[in-house]
C-alpha cells in the first residue's frame, strides 16, 4: 500500500523544484514550492527520507519562505518530496538524491515533454567539472562525452529511463527521467 498517494494525485497542485534537478551536492540549496491552482491554504510540503522519516518543512529541516521551502542539503535529505493538502490530496512527487560521493548527474527532476531538448551534465564537486564522462541509461553505456555533458535534441518516450554517469572522479547515483506527451491526457 506504499503507493496509495499516487491514486489521489491531483491536477490542482504541482511541486516545483528550483533548480530543476534530482541530484545535488552536499550543502547545495534547493527551493521547493507548491504551486496550487485556487486556494493554496492548507497545502504543506512534505518529505519521506530514505530512513523512512516523514515530516513537514520547517520542523527539523527546511526553512519556509513564503510559499517555498529552502533546504540546505545533506545526504540525510535524500528522499521523496511532495505537496499535500489537509483532505489528503497530493501533488506530483519528486525524488531528490544527495550522494556522499563527489559526482552527480544533473538531470531534470520534473517530467520533460516529448520534443524538448534536454541536457544531462556529469558534474564533479571540484575543478574541473567538465571531465570526460560516460553516460548510462538503464545500466547500458549510451554515450561518452569529452565535455561532461550530453544533449538529447528532441526527447521521446523511448528516452525515459534510469540514467547515471561516471568520470575519472567516480560515479553518480541513478536518477529516473520521465518523458510526457505534449498533450494533456484526458482522465
Amino acid at each position: 500500500m506504499g503507493d496509495t498517494w499516487r491514486r489521489v494525485e491531483t491536477k490542482t497542485a504541482s511541486l516545483i523544484v528550483s533548480p530543476d534537478r534530482s541530484q545535488f551536492f552536499k550543502y547545495e540549496s534547493v527551493s521547493l514550492s507548491c504551486e496550487v491552482q485556487g486556494n493554496s491554504a492548507g497545502w504543506r510540503l512534505k518529505r519521506n527520507t530514505v530512513s523512512g522519516e516523514r515530516s513537514d518543512c520547517g520542523g527539523n529541516w527546511g526553512k519556509p519562505e513564503g510559499s517555498s521551502c529552502i533546504v540546505s542539503l545533506t545526504p540525510s535529505h535524500s528522499g521523496l518530496y511532495w505537496c499535500e493538502s489537509g483532505p489528503g490530496e497530493h501533488s506530483n512527487a519528486v525524488n531528490i538524491t544527495v550522494p556522499d560521493g563527489a559526482v552527480i548527474l544533473e538531470s531534470p527532476a520534473l517530467p520533460v515533454t516529448e520534443g524538448d531538448s534536454v541536457t544531462l551534465r556529469c558534474r564533479y564537486q571540484g575543478t574541473p567539472s567538465n571531465l570526460t564522462a560516460d553516460f548510462y541509461k538503464d545500466g547500458s553505456l549510451i554515450r561518452t562525452e569529452t565535455t561532461g555533458e550530453m544533449t538529447i535534441p528532441a526527447v521521446s518516450k523511448s528516452d525515459e529511463g534510469l540514467y547515471k554517469c561516471t568520470n575519472s572522479e567516480g560515479e553518480s547515483p541513478e536518477s529516473w527521467m520521465t518523458v510526457t506527451g505534449d498533450h494533456v491526457e484526458e482522465e
